[in-house]
C-alpha cells in the first residue's frame, strides 16, 4: 500500500493526480469524507484515487473540479494520466492520435478503438485477459476523447465486412457496437466506409493500418503487430501505404451505401429472435 506521506508526485502522472487532489481537498479544509460526501462518492474511493491506488474518471474529476474550485485542472490532467496507463508500447500512437488533423484507418477484423462502445473495448480486451479489466476499458474510451475537441481530426475509418459480422462479447454487444457506428452517419467529421466481401482481392490484404496526417509534420504509417507497433515516416513506405488507403476507399462502399449494409447485418445476425419453443398464441 502506498503511503500517502511520502507519495512522490513525479514518480507518474497517476501519483501527481493524487498529489493534487489531496493538496486541493487540504486546502478546502475538507476530509476525504466530507470531500466524497459533496461529490457523491465514497471517502474510500477519494483515498484510492489520492493514493495512486484506483484511476480517476471524468466524471469523478469534473465532480471535484466544481466541488474545489481548481479551474479544471484536474480534468486537464486526466488526460495525461490515462494515457500514461496504455501499454507502453501503445502510448506513442495515443500521442499520434492526440495531434493528427486527419486520421486514415483500415480494419480487417474489429472495430478500431476510437470508434468501439464500452461493451465492445471490454469484450476486445478480456478475450485473453481479464485482469484490471474496468481500468483497461476506461483508458482505452479515453482516447475518444480527441472526437470531442474543438477542433477535433477528420476520421476515416474502412471496416472489412468481417469486421461487422465477427461476434465480438454476443449479439446484444454487436447490436450496440453497430449502433454507435450508426450514430456517426450526420457527423462531419467521422466517415465510415464498409469494405464489403464482394470487392475480393483488394489492397489491405497485407493488414490493417493507420495514417496520420498534421498540420505541419511529416505523415506517419502505423502498423501493429503481437504487443508492439511500429509507427513510420519512411517517405516512400507512407506514399506506398497512401495509395493503398486512395484504392481502398474506391473499392469500399459509399458512406449512403456503408450505413445501408450495417444496418442490414444488424437486423440479420444481430436483432432479438423469437425462441423456437414459443408456442404461437391461438
Amino acid at each position: 500500500m502506498v503511503n500517502i506521506n511520502v507519495l512522490d508526485p513525479s514518480a507518474s502522472p497517476l501519483d501527481y493526480y493524487g498529489y493534487e487532489l489531496r493538496r486541493y481537498r487540504e486546502a478546502a479544509g475538507l476530509t476525504q469524507q466530507q470531500l466524497g460526501s459533496v461529490i457523491n462518492y465514497t471517502g474510500s474511493l477519494v483515498g484510492q484515487i489520492e493514493t495512486a491506488r484506483k484511476l480517476p474518471t471524468a466524471e469523478f474529476s469534473e465532480r471535484v473540479d466544481l466541488a474545489l474550485e481548481t479551474g479544471g485542472m484536474l480534468s486537464r490532467l486526466l488526460g495525461l494520466v490515462l494515457r500514461s496507463r496504455l501499454p507502453v508500447w501503445f502510448q506513442q500512437v495515443a500521442e499520434l492520435e492526440a495531434r493528427a488533423t486527419e486520421i486514415c484507418t483500415f480494419q480487417t477484423h474489429m472495430v478500431h478503438g476510437l470508434l468501439q462502445t464500452k461493451a465492445y473495448a471490454r469484450a476486445v480486451l478480456g478475450a485473453m485477459d481479464e485482469s484490471n479489466l474496468d481500468d483497461r476499458t476506461t483508458v482505452r474510451l479515453a482516447r475518444q476523447s480527441i472526437l470531442e475537441k474543438k477542433e477535433p481530426p477528420l476520421l476515416w475509418a474502412i471496416l472489412s465486412e468481417a469486421a461487422l459480422r465477427q461476434v465480438i462479447g454476443g449479439p446484444e454487444v454487436m447490436r450496440g457496437q453497430l449502433t454507435h457506428l450508426l450514430s456517426f452517419e450526420a457527423d462531419p467529421r467521422v466517415f465510415v466506409q464498409v469494405l464489403p466481401f464482394g470487392a475480393g482481392a483488394h489492397a489491405g490484404l497485407t493488414g490493417s493500418f493507420s495514417l496520420f496526417r498534421f498540420a505541419s509534420d511529416p505523415d506517419i504509417l502505423y502498423t501493429e503487430g503481437y504487443g508492439m507497433g511500429h509507427p513510420t515516416a519512411n517517405p516512400e513506405t507512407v506514399r506506398d501505404c497512401s495509395l493503398r488507403y486512395d484504392h481502398l476507399q474506391a473499392a469500399a462502399l459509399s458512406l449512403k451505401d456503408s450505413a445501408e449494409l450495417i444496418r442490414r447485418i444488424m437486423e440479420e445476425r444481430y436483432e432479438e429472435q423469437p425462441r423456437t419453443d414459443q408456442r404461437p398464441v391461438a
